[in-house]
């Protein structure tokens, strides 16, 4: 199983803008050093708490500050967006990271976003879909395109001259396009199924009980069975809220306790997600009441942290009930304490990892999710 990194990222608006961004560009930047595989970083317009306005452009500033980890949109929230300019910007960045790149994209869940830009009470899943089609479609094409769909039309029909080059996109580097990743963020996801079968492949949100992130799995294997390919565990990615200390009641305080950082992020996403109408997604039991979902309840059942011993036996028991993935996702929470901060990356990458892994190779830790035709 490799190790990765996902942050949406979310701080308190009170912090300063300039410090935030420069605490997400550096814990990207510990993380390829420390050996983490991938990093994703996702994209909010309008919250002042979630202040990377674009992943893209977050993504570029990293291109030289980084040797190896592979760096991953997360999202690109596509009804938000021109699917031309998507299509350019995507190449672009892709030439510049030579295929170093993970290309994440959704409809996007933040409905101010989807009320500045318009769209707020239109099908976004079905913007999503239309927009993607025709961002494959300029990489797969020609100009002058002559896309026509109900919220786009593409072309530079009228205006091309192929010899100064005036009137075509780029293409990206990796060829047919940057391997496609999708968010999976509700119990039994039909979008999963649907991007599987299209050879996309998942991750899934690290505020999901345990058993729900379970319930992605089937629906992977599903998916790719639509499509006429094998559905493998190594495919899959799963972030977590994950904090390792050198004694446990740090990392108790640190992790748990309600002036911390991980009960900002989750008090944070609880205010927005029950507000919106999704309770469900904290409930590890969907009879469960909503006023059960209390704070403590989510942080108990979605964070896990202690000492490096307590950690492993916790991921390997979390892997029991999801089943075999590829990648586990640490993901990102406000630096409070920038040296514990750091530690618990480092101790994630150089204690927690190699022994979870000795322990699954010696077969624990579930093998639940095995490849299907």
């Amino acid at each position: 199983m490799r190790l990765g990194y996902f942050t949406m990222p979310l701080h308190p608006p009170s912090r300063s803008y300039t410090e935030v961004l420069k605490e997400d560009r550096e814990a990207i930047v510990l993380a390829d050093r420390l050996g983490y595989a991938e990093a994703f970083v996702g994209e909010h317009v309008t919250d002042t708490a979630e202040p990377v306005t674009s992943c893209l452009t977050f993504i570029a500033s990293l291109i030289d500050a980084t040797q190896k980890i592979v760096l991953g949109s997360g999202t690109v929230n596509l009804p938000n967006n021109h699917p031309a300019q998507v299509a350019a910007q995507v190449a672009m960045i892709d030439h510049l990271l030579e295929g170093r790149f993970l290309f994440g994209i959704s409809p996007g869940g933040l409905l101010s976003d989807a009320e500045a830009f318009g769209n707020l009470d239109r099908d976004r899943t079905a913007m999503f879909v239309e927009a993607i089609d025709q961002v494959l479609a300029i990489w797969a094409g020609e100009a002058p395109y002559d896309l026509r769909g109900e919220y786009w039309t593409i072309s530079t029909r009228r205006t091309m001259n192929l010899e100064t080059g005036q009137g075509s996109i780029v293409k990206p580097y990796q060829r047919p396009h940057p391997p496609i990743v999708v968010t999976a963020v509700a119990p039994f996801s039909k979008g999963v199924v649907s991007a599987a079968q299209r050879g996309w492949t998942p991750i899934s949100a690290n505020f999901l009980q345990p058993n729900w992130v379970a319930s992605h799995w089937p629906k992977y294997q599903e998916g790719c069975a639509n499509g006429g390919r094998s559905a493998d565990p190594a495919d899959w990615r799963v972030a977590k809220s994950v904090f390792v200390a050198d004694d446990e009641p740090t990392a108790q305080r640190y992790a748990k306790g309600h002036d911390g950082p991980y009960a900002y992020y989750f008090s944070s996403l609880m205010r927005k997600l029950i507000g919106n109408g999704r309770p469900e997604l904290f409930k590890a039991d969907r009879a469960m009441p909503d006023d059960a979902i209390t704070l403590d309840y989510v942080l108990d059942s979605l964070v896990i942290c202690g000492t490096v011993d307590s950690v492993v036996e916790q991921l390997l028991a979390f892997r029991e009930t999801t089943g075999d993935f590829g990648t586990l996702l640490y993901a990102g929470h406000d630096w409070a304490d920038p040296v514990l901060a750091r530690r618990s990356m480092e101790l994630m990458a150089t204690e927690v990892m190699p022994r979870v892994n000795a322990a699954t190779a010696a077969g624990r830790g579930s093998a639940a999710s095995t490849s299907v035709a």
